[in-house]
């Protein structure tokens, strides 16, 4: 084992152990493999910076390299698909440690000889990686601690090369084994560009549930540089309350742009918050709910929840409606009350009548004390006809609850 510290600047010798060289990177390649092998060196000779094939080097270590022939390609250096510079693209730069759940700054790559192959092993991310760049060979105690991240558990590296693709080939994997929170607390702790990169390396929904948990105006800045097909994609899967956030945070022709690309259906769920100002329970309110006749039975209830193609990520209530042709709102039944009810039971039996609910006019802080004074999951919001319009959910009470530091 050798850490990269360890090998830049080292001299390459000749076949008769002359020094005509000094190492100036390590390159290894990415590919489906957690541990990326060694492909080469990036040497340097007056100025002149070449590549030398790792077949060529007999002698790999603390104390240089050793060439097996004298005969040499000194042709400028030019990087290839899929290959990483250790010391241009890794020191110093950040990467998510998804074990840890945490950004970091890697201060020292780790290598590693496994059946005659040196891989990249890990990233040191302690004080001492760091301390061992700076100090002569052999100067720093090696007794002190160091912190080794796996490399198998790097879920992304926040290079700034142009001509890298910064996203690891199994960084989605990887990152959708967190919780969208865990993704959109990690990512707010990059560049902008890195935090685009994240979210567009995801699939749809997890892309979505991550950019909801982001501040609108960085949902905004992420929506803006992705492609408008995929933004578009991406704001379908959003929340309806969500989406026209972060339409009214984009500039007027983007957000024109990716309105235009969306679905009528989802367009229509937009459109009816839209007009609501933000501070009032219509602009905290979402169109996700589930509504039901009260002349359906509990059985057939349960048989549309699972038919249902698009199910609300969080169904608390369902929301009796005076007969399928209204929306007037006629009572609420829990989860739970429809579950345990016998399947032939009529949800007029089941239904309570003595709601909280308010208009779409009201304060959204009136609205968030409303739901955490009768302890409520959800709070729905009625116009004069007493029709449902949409429900506040406990989490949007939460944030205008929360001050800022515990959002």
């Amino acid at each position: 084992m050798l850490y990269l510290s360890q090998m830049l600047g080292r001299p390459i010798h000749s076949v008769e152990g002359e020094a005509i060289a000094t190492i100036k990177d390590v390159i290894v390649r990415y590919g489906k493999e957690d541990y990326p092998p060694v492909v080469g060196l990036l040497a340097s000779y007056r100025r002149r910076l070449f590549f030398i094939p790792r077949s060529q080097l007999r002698v790999f270590g603390h104390a240089g390299t050793r060439l097996e022939s004298d005969i040499l390609d000194l042709r400028p250096f030019s990087r290839r698909d899929g290959e990483i510079l250790l010391a241009r693209d890794v020191l110093d730069k950040q990467l998510i440690d998804i074990d840890g759940k945490r950004v970091v700054r890697v201060n020292d790559v780790q290598l590693l000889e496994i059946n005659g192959l040196w891989r990249v092993s890990g990233a040191d991310v302690s004080l001492q990686g760091f301390l061992r760049r700076l100090m002569p060979s052999g100067f720093y105690g090696t007794k002190r601690p160091v912190e080794v991240i796996d490399w198998a558990d790097v879920g992304y590296l926040a290079t700034d090369s142009k001509t890298v693709t910064v996203q690891l080939k199994s960084s989605k994997d990887k990152l959708s084994r967190l919780h969208p929170v865990e993704i959109a607390q990690l990512a707010e702790a990059l560049s902008p560009i890195h935090r685009t990169d994240i979210v567009e390396s995801l699939d749809d929904e997890i892309a979505a549930d991550t950019l909801e948990e982001m501040s609108t105006e960085n949902q905004a800045r992420i929506l803006e540089d992705l492609d408008g097909e995929r933004a578009a994609d991406l704001l379908e899967e959003m929340s309806p309350d969500d989406a026209a956030d972060v339409l009214e945070e984009l500039d007027d022709d983007k957000a024109r742009e990716l309105f235009a690309l969306m679905e009528d259906d989802e367009k229509a769920d937009v459109v009816e918050l839209m007009f609501y100002e933000r501070d009032t329970a219509g602009g905290l309110m979402t169109t996700e709910m589930v509504m039901f006749p009260k002349n359906m039975t509990a059985g057939e209830a349960i048989a549309q929840l699972r038919e249902m193609a698009r199910t609300p990520h969080m169904i608390y209530y369902i929301y009796i409606t005076e007969d399928e042709s209204t929306r007037r709102l006629a009572g609420i039944i829990t989860l739970r009350v429809l579950i345990l009810a016998e399947s032939g039971e009529k949800l007029g039996d089941l239904m309570r009548t003595d709601f909280q609910s308010v208009s779409p006019s009201e304060p959204s802080e009136e609205v968030a004390l409303k739901i955490a004074e009768y302890n409520l999951l959800a709070l729905p919001v009625i116009d004069n006809e007493n029709e449902i319009l949409g429900i506040v959910t406990v989490d949007d009470a939460m944030e205008i609850l929360l001050p800022k530091r515990f959002e």
